[in-house]
Order: C-alpha cells, then structure tokens, then sequence
C-alpha cells in the first residue's frame, strides 16, 4: 500500500486529492494550516496534521509525524491579484514564502529519505497562467514560474536516484475558494487609469462559460503522475489549462 503528503488541504485542489487517493485505497497525511477533521472522511488510513510551510519547525514535526511516505504534493498556495505596480510588497513576499520557498522547503524536506530509498515521487501543482501572461497576476505567476523552472532541474538531478519529479499545472477552477481568498489583496479598483483593465478582467471571471479546471481533473493527474512512471514532467489539468498549454507549444 502507498502513502502520499499533501499540503494545502483544507479547500480546493488538496481536499479533493486527499478524498480521491483515499478511495482509491491509499494512506493518506492530509496536512493544513488549522487541521479540521470534518472536512474529510473518517479512515483509518488518514492522518491529519497541521503543517505551515513557510515555518520550518512546522514542516520538519509534520514530516517526522508522516512517517515514510512514498508521494508528496506541493499544492499550498494562494493568490495575488494586482496590477504589478500596485501590489503591497510584505504580501508579495509572503506569496512566494508559500508558495514558492514554502514548496521548495517542503521538497528539501523529505528528499534525503528518498534519495535514500532510491524511490519516491514529488508532485508540484503549479498554474498553466506560466505559460500564458494574462493581467493582474504577474506576481502569482511569478511565484509559480520560479517553480516550474526549478522542478525542471530538480527532475534531471535526481531522476539517477530512482526519484520522480512531475509539474501538474492546473486552470482556473470556479470550485475552489482560491479566488475568492485572493480578492482581499486586490489593488487598482481605485485607479482612474487601471480600475477599467480590473473591471473587464473580474467580469470575465465570473463568466463561467468557457472551459475551466474542476478540482477532480486535477486530482486525476496527480494520481495519474503518481501511479505512471512513464508519465511526463508536465501535466495539464483541465480544459483550459490543455488549451493554454496546446497554444503556448504551437508558438515555440
């Protein structure tokens, strides 16, 4: 039997992964930063522990409770949207204390016992906003660009040692409560000459009728990353995030 950590996993992407290994018979270390029990089912094969990835004590007490684990999924992040001249600089580098270092903190980790055990599998959800600029969320982008670029070498260091590295880069997703926990930091709605830009692009979020990313297509690749050594370094989860992708390669 498997054991897989998952970060974040009070709402959105890391809730429904937790649920989707756990009916598929895995062990599961559900971790957040309040843990909340009723958010998940009972089973004997979830463990629930608070973890704050930008703390490194919080991080090195949740590994050590985890025991061995077999998968981790970096999916602890939130988000900034603002125009790039406007954003509050403390909060920019909280952002990427989270989900930058905080993944990063996370892969340090855990990775000598795989490094040891010549096995293991680390899977970082990122955006498919990497490959495609769009308005408000140069920072966001930023945060998860930066890990793109290091999971790519992090994968070519240690695939040697019988360690997995794989990208699962979501689209937008109405299902989560990210982009409604990101509006707080919202800047420009006050400004004469970008306020116009922040109205188009938030009534073009709240049009749901193009494609967009639900929370179990995302679920789907990292289980699929996880189980399929022959699975590629980069998965796209979701409509919107295959398109985006689709694009982005077509203008290489």
């Amino acid at each position: 039997m498997s054991k897989i950590l998952i970060t974040g996993c009070s709402s959105g992407f890391g809730l429904d992964a937790a649920k989707f290994f756990l009916d598929r018979g895995w062990d599961v270390v559900a971790t957040m930063r309040t843990p909340d029990a009723d958010v998940l089912p009972k089973s004997d094969r979830l463990q629930i522990l608070p973890l704050d990835v930008t703390n490194s004590e919080s991080i090195a007490r949740a590994v050590s409770d985890a025991g061995h684990i077999d998968v981790l999924v970096n999916n602890a992040a939130f988000g900034l949207p603002s125009p790039v001249e406007l954003v509050d600089l403390d909060t920019v580098r909280g952002m990427f204390e989270t989900n930058t270092f905080g993944t990063l903190a996370m892969i340090q980790a855990v990775l000598p016992t795989f490094r040891e055990g010549r096995s293991g599998v680390i899977i970082n959800v990122t955006s498919s906003v990497t490959v495609k600029a769009l308005p408000l969320i140069g920072l966001y982008r930023a945060s998860k660009a930066a890990v793109d670029a290091f999971t790519e070498s992090l994968a070519l260091e240690v695939q040697p040692l019988g360690v997995r590295v794989h990208l699962v880069l979501p689209g937008r997703s109405p299902e989560t409560r990210f982009g409604a926990n990101a509006m707080p930091h919202l800047r420009g709605l006050d400004n004469p000459d970008y306020a116009p830009m922040i109205e188009r692009v938030l009534s073009s979020i709240r049009d749901n009728s193009g494609p967009v990313t639900h929370a179990n297509d995302v679920s789907e690749a990292i289980w699929r990353v996880a189980n399929d050594s022959s699975a590629p370094l980069r998965i796209a989860a979701g409509a919107d995030a295959v398109a985006w992708i689709a694009e982005a390669q077509q203008r290489r």
